[in-house]
């Protein structure tokens, strides 16, 4: 595969340890570069797999069978561990830095479209629908489904199995409804993201599928 980054011709490759890599080579420097991408790591037969546009960090970790959508971003320390089950991600989620996505047997974690899941947060095999947001640090536990345009509140903690209606900001250990909040409110965050930080990582870059 090859691709086109700051006008010189790049190739993917990849290392025994499932690092990949951008190489590339400057005829005018008679100089081989290297950019160290991300961990994509096959697990049982499945190998991550992303679309257009996605911005991936250098220290991110996707591992097994996790499909993203176009438009995601996956920042820096971020994890994306899908073994015992699957990771589903739609179109513009980001996952920020530090923030872990995993899932339990038969419970897969799924982050709908434009989902923003904040620094620090953890998702385990949770469903999280269109346009909402999990909050710093918080967490969600196994079966919980969070809501369209819903927000967790940073530090929250939603248990088990619990279910975050559509539109509500919801705060505390265990995490319970403080109040509503205005449809669009959630999918502010994600545009950011999605839109003009993710391509300033992305200026003069032009990545393809792998």
């Amino acid at each position: 595969m090859s691709v086109q980054c700051r006008r010189m011709p790049i190739f993917y490759a990849k290392s025994a340890d499932d690092t990949i890599f951008f190489i590339t080579f400057a005829p005018e420097l008679q100089n081989i570069y290297i950019f160290n991408m991300a961990i994509i790591k096959t697990v049982e037969g499945k190998t991550p797999q992303w679309g257009k546009n996605c911005f991936i960090a250098e220290n991110a970790v996707l591992t097994g069978d996790c499909i993203l959508g176009d438009d995601c971003s996956i920042w820096y320390s971020a994890v994306l561990r899908s073994d015992v089950d699957a990771i589903r991600c739609g179109n513009r989620v980001n996952v920020q830095d530090c923030a872990c996505i995993h899932q339990t047997g038969t419970m897969p974690c799924i982050l709908e479209d434009d989902v923003s899941v904040g620094h620090g947060a953890i998702v385990h095999g949770a469903t999280v629908r269109k346009g909402a947001l999990i909050g710093m640090n918080a967490t969600v536990l196994d079966k919980a489904d969070i809501g369209e345009g819903a927000i967790i509140a940073a530090g929250a903690v939603v248990t088990h199995g619990t279910k975050v209606p559509a539109h509500e900001i919801w705060a505390g250990i265990p995490a319970k409804k403080v109040k509503a909040c205005a449809p669009g409110q959630a999918e502010e965050f994600a545009k950011h993201y999605s839109g003009y930080i993710k391509d300033w990582y992305l200026k003069d870059e032009q990545i393809h599928n792998i």
